[in-house]
């Protein structure tokens, strides 16, 4: 069974000439992330797994795989404890 991701309901997204900025409407709180994190979260949120957007983003950026894992993997968390991203099984 593999894992889903979306934003929560509650944020809005608006890209930038860097990356992307997250509002959370119920706190009001912004995130900002730069053009890889916007390059990841949109791998995840179109349906890709954790290691095929791990794939994608060592062979564009020209970083080990395990890199490529740990930091899609911290991305996650910051997202999830931020209350900015779901996810389902």
């Amino acid at each position: 069974m593999s894992i889903t991701f979306s934003l929560n309901p509650q944020v809005s997204l608006a890209e930038t000439d860097d990356g992307a900025v997250l509002l959370h409407a119920r706190t009001g709180r912004y995130w900002q992330l730069n053009t890889t994190g916007l390059s990841v979260l949109r791998s995840l949120t179109s349906g890709q797994t954790c290691e095929q957007a791990a794939q994608t983003l060592a062979s564009q950026h020209a970083i080990p795989a395990m890199h490529a894992r740990n930091d899609i993997a911290a991305l996650l968390a910051s997202l999830r404890s931020a209350d900015l991203l779901r996810e389902s099984r």
